[in-house]
C-alpha cells in the first residue's frame, strides 16, 4: 500500500532536504562597493548565530580555499595545549637571535622571547612554527584529521605547511571551525580551548568582545599576478549575541594589509555586530 504524504508535511520534507537549508545566504552588493572604495578585491563572510543567516559579499569566493597563512595559529596553540608542546600560554621559548620580519622590515615583538600568548597577539611566526615542530608531523596530523580543519593536508613541512604547503581552508570552514572553538566543541581538551579563547581577544570593551586573528600569505591569493593574500577571522560578542566572520583580500601591495580590520569592522558595524566607530 502506498501511503501518501499530506502536502504540508511533503512540502516541509522538500525544503529540509534542499541543499542549505540550515541557514539562509545574504548576498550585500554594497559590501562590494566597501571593498572597491578601499581599493581591494575580496570577500567577507559574516554568521549571525540568532538569526541564523550567513550575510555575505562573493559568496563564491567564501567558498575557495587558500592558505590559512596565521589564522592557522589558532589551530596550532591547540595543538600545542594537548600536545604539550607548551604548558600554558605563558611558557616562553627563547629567542634564537635571527632577526626576522615582514618585507624586509623588523618587527620589534618577533625579535624576543615569545610564548603562546604574545605569539598570537604579535602573529610571531617562529614561535608557532617551534611548537609545531615540537608536536611532530604525526601527531599534527591526527588533530588535523580529528577536527577536519580545511582540506586536511599537511604537506610542505611541519613547520612550513599552513605558510607555503598544501594546507587550504575556505571562509566558510573558517566559520565552521571558529564556532566549534567558541562552544567547545572541538576534539581538544576544554582547559586548551578556553585558553585559546582567552588569548584570541583582541578587545574587551563594555558592551562587546571580539575574537580576532589575521593572516598573510605570500603569493596565495591564487590570481594572474599571484598577490599575497590577507585574512581576518573571529567572532564577536555583543548584545547577548554572536557573530562569527571571515574576511580574505587580495594583497598587490603591501600597505593593503592594513585596510583588513577596519573595512571588517566597518561592515560588522552596518550589521550591529559591532558599535558604530568601535
Amino acid at each position: 500500500m502506498i501511503h501518501r504524504l499530506p502536502p504540508c508535511l511533503l512540502l516541509a520534507l522538500l525544503v529540509l532536504s534542499a541543499p542549505g537549508h540550515a541557514a539562509s545566504w545574504r548576498e550585500h552588493p554594497s559590501w562590494q562597493s566597501s571593498f572597491a572604495q578601499a581599493g581591494v578585491k575580496g570577500t567577507l563572510l559574516v554568521y549571525d548565530e540568532k538569526a541564523d543567516v550567513w550575510h555575505v559579499s562573493d559568496a563564491a569566493r567564501a567558498r575557495q580555499a587558500f592558505l590559512p597563512a596565521s589564522t592557522f595559529k589558532l589551530f596550532n596553540a591547540l595543538v600545542a595545549l594537548d600536545s604539550g608542546a607548551v604548558r600554558d600560554e605563558f611558557d616562553v621559548i627563547r629567542w634564537d637571535g635571527k632577526v626576522r620580519g615582514l618585507k624586509d622590515a623588523p618587527v620589534a615583538e618577533w625579535n624576543r622571547d615569545n610564548s603562546l600568548a604574545s605569539g598570537m597577539r604579535y602573529s610571531t611566526v617562529w614561535f608557532y612554527q617551534e611548537v609545531a615542530r615540537r608536536a611532530g608531523e604525526q601527531r599534527m596530523q591526527q588533530w588535523i584529521d580529528k577536527a577536519g580543519y580545511g582540506n586536511r593536508d599537511i604537506g610542505g613541512g611541519i613547520d612550513a605547511f599552513w605558510l607555503s604547503g598544501a594546507l587550504r581552508i575556505s571562509a566558510e570552514q573558517q566559520i565552521s571551525f571558529l564556532r566549534r572553538l567558541a562552544d567547545d566543541r572541538l576534539p581538544f581538551s576544554p582547559r586548551a580551548q578556553e585558553i585559546v579563547r582567552r588569548i584570541s581577544i583582541t578587545e574587551s570593551a563594555p558592551t562587546y568582545v571580539l575574537h580576532a586573528k589575521t593572516g598573510w600569505g605570500t603569493r596565495a591569493a591564487q590570481n594572474s599576478a599571484n598577490d599575497d593574500l590577507g585574512w581576518y577571522v573571529g567572532w564577536v560578542e555583543h548584545a547577548g549575541r554572536r557573530w562569527f566572520f571571515a574576511m580574505n583580500i587580495d594583497l598587490p601591495a603591501a600597505g593593503d594589509a592594513a585596510k583588513r580590520v577596519p573595512l571588517t569592522k566597518q561592515l560588522l558595524a552596518q550589521l550591529g555586530a559591532l558599535p558604530q566607530g568601535s
